[in-house]
């Protein structure tokens, strides 16, 4: 696999997730450095933004509130990608605390329903299937296995580019002109979560 190119200039919002350090060695693995940042400035300076996300969607929403990311985070041009809750965040809201989100996609995270087979949160490793093309999955066979770990998801919608399924079909990859995310966790998804990243820093 080609590194990603090296003069991309990658700003990770910190959004309070625990999976920072992994994203991190991914991108480094593919020759990118990243910047942990909340400062606008930086964020508007980037050539790629990543919002990475684990745990709850009012306390993430609360931090990018309180740096003042809540209208800056629409209005970027440059290629963005959410992981895990950043892609539910940017939907418009989630019934996980009654949380209102970005906006930028319509929908709202709903809870899976439990069960005996199925329990909750869905962790593990999951099959996904294509609703179009896009340059986001180059190289990345349709059916491939990717790392999950959620207890909320979106609902199919005509922004989804691909799904997966886990007692209902939700929203696997959502993407919109510059804006993209992954439900799953494209850092700890082995060689085809790196191929993802790749594509996403070629951008």
């Amino acid at each position: 696999m080609q590194a990603a190119p090296n003069n991309a200039q990658i700003a990770i919002i910190d959004g309070g997730g625990a999976n920072i350090a992994s994203l991190k060695f991914a991108l480094a693995r593919l020759g990118c450095d990243a910047q942990l940042t909340t400062d606008a400035a930086t964020i508007e300076a980037a050539t790629h933004v990543i919002l990475p996300g684990v745990g709850a969607a009012a306390d993430s929403m609360r931090r990018l509130r309180e740096a003042g990311l809540i209208e800056l985070i629409p209005r970027l041009r440059q290629p963005f990608l959410g992981i895990c809750l950043g892609l539910q965040l940017l939907f418009e809201a989630s019934d996980e605390n009654d949380a209102e989100c970005l906006g930028i996609f319509g929908g709202r995270a709903r809870l899976f329903d439990a069960t005996p087979d199925q329990p909750v949160p869905h962790m593990g490793w999951n099959r996904v299937a294509y609703t179009r093309e896009s340059s986001l999955l180059d190289g990345i066979p349709e059916g491939s296995h990717f790392y999950f770990v959620h207890s909320y998801a979106l609902d199919v919608t005509v922004d989804t580019l691909a799904t997966s399924n886990y007692g209902r079909d939700f929203t696997a990859i959502v993407e919109r002109d510059n804006f993209a995310a992954a439900q799953f966790h494209p850092e700890r998804s082995g060689e085809l979560g790196a191929r993802l990243l790749q594509n996403f820093l070629s951008q």
